[in-house]
């Protein structure tokens, strides 16, 4: 399976193929450097032969990925074919000049040798670590289009900024039921709709979490299954909304798998950037604002900064319903105008975004259910929960934040409508978003699923949950639930207590 990045338009050489998460140019530079190496220890007959094909290889491959993009994955391959070049070059520069061919020594060499072949390894080895992401393609019956809005809040100050006279103002991204486009159309790029926006997010998310940009340069370069601006679904009806407020730090497309999973089977998903609390966030006009969110290390004083911010949040949320609402009862030139069914409409967040849809869902009884993908409940627990929630968790272990669980439950007992929490094994606090897809697979940070288990499993348990809170399937959720994990329900008459229920 091969997934397409940004390179020529006929240039099948920059698709990265899944498995090996190298691209075929990338393959042939690796396989040149290989028999570079490996001509030193051949027999004297065959070695020029093979350094000859080596460099034919070798030095036109590098040549296009400097020309569409050279990744630095492949930064050791070029130093260990460097290191390895004067040793298979020498015999044939000798046989050229016509000077004898001396019997040279093998155990000097093979300390050279045995480093550049680490070097070799180190790029295959990076590649896999941080991969360009491959998203799954969305399983449901409906291709995915795409949109980014703007909107301003006219009656919100913006309280991150002491200018009296600014607005709160929020970016939204919509993914939506949409027509199926011709074949060859350019997809939507990750992170941004330009390779600037999406090249500038991507180095504010790496600065938010320690690492240098360059590790995860694959990320930006990646493509997904959307199509920026396609028709909207043909048929006339109105699609259940589904709105979504990312981690802290997070931006809007952090869980674009499951936005775009969610799409397919005819959900609209409108992910929001919250400005200063995003790690950055690229207006319409070009300007570029950055968090300004910063946690001190005291639990008390964060804990009162964290309910401020999630409140901000759930006022955005707020207002972004209601702007699509405008979309939903008609009256505009936009293309999902009167497709939106704002009597269906739920709420959800990762982490403290989490937080905020329990938030917004206490405030607004426009939501009709509320989803929590392990985040912790900032803010006040009243007054009480009034939709269906479901609640989903990663893996409690002695790291896990005491205070966490307890908090989240009573959360969730004080609902007055049925309230789930599903523990999902093998997961982590990243397995919630895109990151397995582009991280290194090492437990402790994105979970053990896996890269293709992880972003299934988030979104099937999402589905079976709206399924039946906004289009009231038929069936048991806590049976559909159950099987992805450790579930327990809570329901309004028997308040107080949980059931387990096992799948």
């Amino acid at each position: 399976m091969r997934h397409r990045v940004p390179g020529p338009e006929d240039g099948r050489v920059t698709e990265i193929i899944t498995r090996l998460y190298m691209s075929p140019l990338e393959l042939l530079a690796l396989a040149g450097a290989v028999a570079l190496v490996v001509a030193r220890w051949l027999p004297p007959s065959a070695r020029p032969r093979v350094t000859l094909a080596a460099g034919t290889v070798l030095v036109p491959s590098v040549l296009v990925l400097s020309a569409v993009g050279l990744r630095w994955q492949m930064l050791p391959v070029l130093a260990g074919s460097a290191g390895a070049s004067p040793f298979a070059l020498a015999p044939l520069l000798r046989r050229r000049t016509g000077r004898p061919a001396r019997r040279a020594r093998w155990w000097p060499a093979l300390p050279g040798s045995v480093a550049c072949a680490v070097l070799l390894a180190t790029g295959p080895v990076a590649a896999w670590a941080f991969p360009v992401p491959v998203f799954p393609e969305p399983s449901g019956d409906f291709a995915v289009g795409t949109r980014v809005v703007q909107w301003t809040d006219p009656h919100r100050p913006e309280t991150f900024t002491a200018d009296p006279h600014d607005r709160r103002t929020v970016v939204v991204q919509l993914w939506y039921p949409a027509r199926k486009s011709p074949a060859g159309v350019r997809r939507a790029q990750y992170l941004g709709r330009t390779e600037h926006e999406a090249r500038t997010v991507s180095d504010a998310l790496a600065r938010q979490v320690g690492l240098p940009g360059f590790l995860v340069d694959g990320v930006p370069r990646a493509r997904t299954h959307s199509v920026f601006d396609a028709p909207v679904a043909g048929g006339g009806g109105r699609f259940p909304v589904v709105l979504f407020s990312p981690g802290s730090g997070g931006v809007r497309t952090q869980n674009t798998a499951w936005a775009e999973e969610l799409a397919g089977h005819g959900y609209v998903v409108a992910a929001l950037d919250h400005p200063y609390d995003s790690a950055a966030v690229v207006l319409s006009d070009g300007r570029t604002l950055r968090t300004r969110t910063v946690s001190t290390g005291d639990r008390d004083e964060d804990d009162r900064a964290a309910a401020g911010w999630t409140a901000v949040r759930a006022a955005d949320l707020g207002f972004v319903l209601t702007r699509l609402d405008r979309l939903g009862r008609g009256g505009s030139s936009d293309p999902l105008t009167g497709r939106l069914d704002t009597g269906r409409v739920a709420v959800t967040g990762h982490s403290m975004g989490g937080a905020a849809a329990l938030q917004a869902a206490r405030r607004d009884p426009r939501f009709d259910a509320v989803i929590d993908l392990d985040g912790y409940p900032h803010g006040p627990a009243s007054p009480a929960l009034h939709q269906p929630a479901l609640a989903l968790t990663q893996a409690i272990t002695p790291e896990t934040d005491p205070h966490y669980i307890p908090r989240l439950t009573k959360a969730l007992e004080r609902n007055t409508a049925t309230s789930y929490r599903l523990t999902v094994p093998g997961a982590a606090h990243l397995t919630f978003m895109d990151g397995p897809l582009y991280l290194p697979p090492v437990p402790s940070i994105v979970g053990s699923l896996g890269r293709t288990e992880s972003p299934h499993v988030v979104a099937a348990a999402t589905l079976a949950f709206l399924d039946t809170t906004l289009r009231h399937a038929p069936g048991d959720p806590a049976a559909a639930l159950s099987a992805y994990g450790g579930l327990s329900v809570h329901h309004t008459q028997v308040a107080g207590q949980w059931r387990p229920v096992t799948g």
